[in-house]
């Protein structure tokens, strides 16, 4: 019998190269030197400075207080799938069922667990870009390539999506078109006949098509913005991610929901348990309260994030270096500065020098270098502070 100590040792086994040479938040190496500073405007992080709704924390804590806190269902508690189901077919154009829904935990989550759904090494995602980079990690801890498409800048500080740029970009080892709208960072947002001509090329190429639909409510012309689940069978490859971060103001309790076809869930209940086992139980009766009750709050939220956005917009004309145009939807002034070439190095000296926390453009991809991130959805006393200490910079 061979002495395990007389076999040649194993080398030394390290974490998974892919995943260690993994890029460090670039907005999170401008934010957390100064994370609790009083003195800092942030304006860098992807949330509103109003605290969650009392009505929804309400749900969730007496929903504790009634002892809901053991294990559910992996894709959510069926009220919450109901009334979730029931929102959508009154939002869109088209009847949402509830069996394609999966609640998960947080937008992000739904993000991964769908890559680790259908992507395999070598393959490609082509990305609608700039992007949360969060996206592009997504792909790649999988062993993919996030294969980006840039949107076009327009002279007046807006942007565009060539979609034959887009179907150019896509070969035989593309697995899925990931679009982004109302997009973050940039505010663009698809229109209708995009989201049918997308559709249509990921139907003739057999794609998967994942939207990132998380601002679909933070839109600044009528009350959704144009959405695949308008213009998708229920069969169709489409994933619609959703949230409610945003436009209910639930940032910090990662919850979220997807809607898939039936070919996918059968695997989506395996990753669910394999890395949650599914969203905490007690805070799922606030999602049925936030969707139930939520719509005079989200027109408020919508009206305050418009009042930001012009009083930002305008704010932003006064600068000669900067161009931006008002976003279509979601809550980010994302301009480009003239001379700019390394945003983070210009956003650590915001913080720095001018006590305003913005997050750098670099940090959504190479297309958005020469870009500055601004949050506007918070109070705008504080928008007016951010501003007057910018101007310095900006002039």
């Amino acid at each position: 019998m061979t002495d395990p100590m007389t076999l040649p040792p194993h080398p030394p086994r390290s974490i998974r190269q892919i995943v260690a040479d993994l890029p460090v938040s670039k907005i999170g190496e401008v934010s957390w030197p100064a994370l609790g500073d009083p003195s800092v405007v942030p304006l860098w992080y992807g949330e509103s400075d109003l605290p969650t709704p009392a009505f929804i924390c309400d749900a969730a804590s007496e929903a504790m207080r009634r002892g809901e806190t053991f294990y559910t269902h992996k894709r959510g508690i069926p009220p919450l799938r109901e009334v979730i189901a029931a929102y959508l077919t009154g939002l869109h154009d088209r009847p949402v069922g509830v069996e394609r829904i999966a609640v998960t935990s947080s937008g992000m989550s739904a993000i991964m667990l769908v890559c680790q759904c259908i992507i395999d090494p070598g393959d490609n995602v082509v990305i609608v870009s700039p992007v949360w980079p969060n996206v592009n990690s997504a792909v790649e801890v999988m062993g993919g390539e996030a294969r980006t498409v840039s949107l076009t800048p327009t002279q007046e500080g807006g942007w565009r999506l060539d979609l034959d740029r887009l179907a150019a970009a896509c070969d035989a080892r593309t697995r899925a078109i990931f679009v982004n709208s109302p997009s973050n960072p940039t505010g663009w947002m698809l229109s209708r006949g995009e989201t049918e001509r997308l559709l249509a090329i990921a139907r003739q190429r057999g794609l998967w098509l994942i939207a990132d639909e998380v601002y679909s409510r933070l839109v600044y012309e009528g009350r959704a913005a144009p959405s695949f689940l308008d213009i998708a069978d229920p069969d169709d490859r489409v994933v619609v991610i959703q949230s409610f971060s945003k436009p209910y103001a639930m940032t910090g309790w990662r919850l979220g929901w997807l809607v898939a076809p039936a070919e996918l869930h059968p695997t989506l209940d395996k990753v669910i348990e394999f890395n949650t086992s599914g969203a905490p139980t007690f805070l799922q009766p606030g999602g049925v309260a936030a969707i139930r009750d939520g719509e005079v709050f989200i027109a408020s939220f919508v009206e305050r994030c418009r009042r930001g956005r012009d009083l930002v917009i305008q704010g932003l004309a006064r600068f000669p270096r900067v161009r931006c145009a008002a976003p279509q939807g979601a809550f980010y002034a994302f301009f480009a500065v003239e001379g700019m070439t390394d945003s983070v190095a210009f956003a650590k000296r915001l913080v720095a020098e001018n006590k305003v926390g913005l997050a750098p453009g670099a940090a959504f991809g190479s297309d958005g270098e020469g870009h500055l991130r601004l949050c506007f959805a918070s109070a705008e006393e504080r928008l007016a502070t951010a501003l007057e200490r910018l101007a310095p910079a900006l002039s």
